[in-house]
């Protein structure tokens, strides 16, 4: 079996079903389809049941667990398929999403291959190296940390799993599958469509006003663990992997002070701390914007 496609369902009744039939539309026909139902209390797990009926490439695993890095784990850990794919639960998929991932990683000798989506949208192919990617991914222009819109070699997972009880675990993992890559093949049509909603898991960085104390404490710690672990994997490119950081400092310091965000006044002086104690790096970065430059003015030097 060449890929295995995982899905997460939590509480998604009225678009689960969507989801799933972009998946049995494929034009890419040698693949499993596991979905996990994450502990749903509505009829999303019975949905899922009805399509793996009529359909023996769906797999279906009820869980009374919720977590969504425990739910993903699950099905990685059954996984059959040579290549991994996802697909968020309200989202959906072009018909050829597949087949573009599967050939784009054949052609390239790639162990990780990624397509564009209705909202990053470009028509342009890249064949990166691992600290390549990376730098890429973390600019967030051509693609991002979403495990869908990429298919990876389970090779690069053998020894990886999403954190067990976290909210946000495609930030905590998606780099290290991706630091794992000998080659990244990337063509930006979009075959992906992230449909987004205030439900959504992620709406946060679209609305933040939806940003809570959790959330940023979760995202920070998250990139702490991040530059470390890179700094010593790609100590080259070090001084990117800091500078990303304090970017993402920045940015929360600027939207927590501009639209009066409240109770996350622990994790904003945390912040102003980190990016005072770093401001000469930070200022004088290659990588700094000129944006930046203007939002972190109002800190002491």
């Amino acid at each position: 079996m060449k890929i295995s496609v995982i899905m997460l369902t939590y509480n998604r009744e009225n678009l689960v079903g969507r989801a799933i039939e972009s998946v049995l539309a494929q034009t890419f026909s040698d693949f499993e389809f596991i979905i996990i139902d994450n502990a749903s209390t509505d009829n999303s797990g019975t949905i899922a049941e009805k399509y793996a009926e009529k359909d023996r490439r769906v797999r279906v695993i009820h869980r009374a667990d919720s977590h969504i890095g425990s739910g993903r784990n699950a099905g990685m850990d059954t996984a059959l398929g040579e290549y991994i794919a996802f697909i968020d639960d309200d989202d959906w998929c072009e018909p050829d999403f597949l087949e573009s991932l599967y050939n784009l990683a054949v052609e390239n000798d790639a162990d990780l291959s990624i397509c564009g989506a209705a909202d990053k949208a470009f028509d342009e192919k890249l064949v990166m190296t691992a600290e390549q990617a990376l730098i890429e991914l973390m600019w967030r222009r051509r693609y991002n940390m979403a495990f869908p819109t990429k298919m990876f070699h389970r090779v690069l997972v053998n020894d990886l799993r999403f954190p067990a009880n976290g909210k946000y675990d495609d930030i905590a993992l998606m780099y290290k599958v991706i630091a794992n890559a000998g080659c990244v093949a990337y063509h930006g049509l979009p075959k992906y469509t992230f449909y987004r909603h205030d439900k959504n898991n992620s709406a946060w960085t679209t609305n933040h006003g939806l940003l809570t104390s959790e959330t940023l404490d979760e995202y920070l710690k998250a990139y702490r663990e991040r530059t470390k672990w890179l700094s010593e994997l790609f100590p080259a490119s070090a001084a990117a992997w800091r500078y990303f950081e304090w970017s993402f400092m920045i940015s929360m310091v600027e939207k927590i002070n501009r639209l009066g965000i409240q109770k996350c006044e622990g994790q904003l002086e945390y912040m102003k701390r980190e990016l005072s104690k770093n401001i000469n790096e930070f200022v004088n970065s290659e990588y700094i914007q000129a944006f930046e430059k203007e939002w972190i003015g109002g800190l002491p030097q």
